[in-house]
């Protein structure tokens, strides 16, 4: 396994690999087995991955954790390599930024941003898609693979990627989970134990309201009202957002039909977690 964190051995690296197809697994960094997953199935269609660890400051907000963002590279270099992984791609700010931070370009995806995240976290998605532009050009996989569980990303980068004509088949995956239903991510581990107990809400909320669905309740109007109910009576739970949005446009609806999106951002103590179901009629 190589270990790469400039941009010119990157790229060097890259012109050798001739005709061998590349699999791509962009991440921050503390590395779980959400982002195995992906690893997985990139192993599966590709003769090559590269993973990348950047924690790129374009998407975090001025009140955001950026700075208490968790790392531990050595643990996921370990990970990395007993997962087969071929390259790890660790470059700094000043490598992916080279003209300096902030840049002068960024990339926009306009509308998909407006609600569930973007709505309260002004300039995230344009950090997303810039450095995913970046990390694309450099790596130029032919396959790149990101979680369900970040499925405004999800849905943004595969529009991104569809309209700029890049040459890469987004590969969407399953949302990976503790035995008990909660969403694996790096920010769980801020949670104390009793707040781990309180964020079991955010999966059950979802399920709930897909039951409600399932026996006939089609107002998203009520079924929001009831969703946050649940969550006001967790201890240390705070709904942040609750939504239902039309999978395609990522704008609410007041009916369900057709392929929806529930999706929810819930703050538990100070650690907002996020998660979603993605149903069909």
């Amino acid at each position: 396994m190589l270990i790469i964190n400039n941009r010119k051995d990157l790229q060097k690296w890259r012109l050798e690999q001739d005709n061998k197809t590349v699999g791509f697994v962009p991440t921050m960094g503390y590395l779980h087995e959400g982002h195995m997953s992906l690893v997985k199935s990139a192993k599966k269609s590709t003769e090559l991955v590269v993973v990348s660890i950047f924690v790129n400051p374009l998407q975090f907000g001025a009140n955001e954790d950026l700075n208490n963002y968790p790392k531990n590279l050595e643990n996921d270099i370990t990970i990395c390599k007993s997962h087969g992984v071929d390259v790890i791609f660790t470059p700094n700010t000043n490598e992916i930024y080279s003209n300096g931070y902030p840049p002068k370009t960024k990339v926009n995806v306009e509308l998909l941003g407006n609600h569930l995240c973007g709505a309260k976290r002004n300039g995230h998605f344009d950090g997303v898609c810039t450095v995913v532009t970046k990390l694309f050009n450099l790596v130029k996989p032919h396959k790149a693979f990101f979680g369900q569980k970040d499925i405004q990303q999800l849905r943004i980068i595969e529009t991104m990627v569809k309209e700029l004509n890049m040459p890469i088949d987004i590969i969407p995956c399953p949302t990976q989970r503790t035995h008990d239903g909660l969403a694996l991510s790096s920010r769980n581990s801020y949670l104390s134990v009793a707040e781990e107990r309180s964020a079991l809400i955010v999966p059950k909320v979802l399920n709930h309201l897909v039951s409600l669905i399932k026996k006939g309740e089609t107002d998203t109007n009520t079924l929001i009202t009831d969703g946050i109910s649940l969550i006001s009576k967790t201890p240390n739970a705070k709904a942040d957002y609750l939504e239902i949005v039309d999978y395609n446009t990522l704008q609410p609806v007041h009916t369900i039909n057709g392929k929806i999106i529930i999706a929810t951002a819930v703050f538990i103590g100070n650690t907002r977690l996020i998660d979603n179901i993605i149903w069909s009629d």
